[in-house]
């Protein structure tokens, strides 16, 4: 994946991040000021959101968040061992790593949004809410229903040009059990 953030912007976040902020595991402190001191790996760090979804992720939190302190992701497997975590970024340097960082006012900090990039791991429907997904369902079925109801009313002038009385009277009869079964529905 590449990057469209610089790695000289990369490293001014770091370093004005870990200027105004305390970070719950000192390891963390090592690990952003490993990436700090290497472009060739810095270059391969994505600042995301839900880092959860994404096959190599850090999630690194300060005092001020509630989160958990640190969580480093690898395919399936989840640890809360930074050492871990930081030999793997070491021996694995040109891997693509998704870092999602926890602190107050992070929505709103201008530093972090220079940096935040789109997660492409979060699932399409991740940000839909209940009410989202019945208004959506409500729609599709609405959609097929005047998709139905038009070719049964064209299969019913058809019948009407060829003065077929028995397949109007059979298509007339679809079409109001089709009109009485979504008036059932959307009541």
């Amino acid at each position: 994946m590449e990057t469209s953030i610089r790695t000289e912007d990369k490293k001014t976040f770091i370093q004005w991040f870990l200027g105004h902020y305390q970070l719950k595991k000192r390891e963390s402190v090592w690990i952003l000021n490993y990436l700090l001191n290497h472009d060739a790996i810095l270059q391969h760090v994505h600042f995301v959101l839900e880092a959860r979804f994404c096959p190599r992720a850090m999630i690194i939190s300060t005092h001020c968040s509630k989160e958990i302190a640190f969580r480093f992701y690898k395919k399936h497997i989840v640890t809360t061992d930074a050492d871990k975590s930081f030999h793997d970024i070491r021996l694995h340097s040109k891997e693509p790593i998704f870092i999602q960082l926890n602190f107050k006012g992070s929505n709103q900090s201008i530093p972090y949004m220079k940096v935040l990039e789109d997660n492409p791991y979060i699932p399409d429907d991740y940000f839909l809410t209940k009410s989202d997904k019945k208004m959506a369902e409500e729609w599709l079925e609405y959609a097929l229903y005047e998709y139905k109801k038009e070719e049964l009313a064209n299969k019913i002038n058809e019948a009407l040009d060829q003065k077929d009385q028995q397949l109007f009277e059979y298509y007339s009869d679809q079409l109001k059990d089709l009109e009485n079964s979504y008036i059932i529905k959307s009541e």
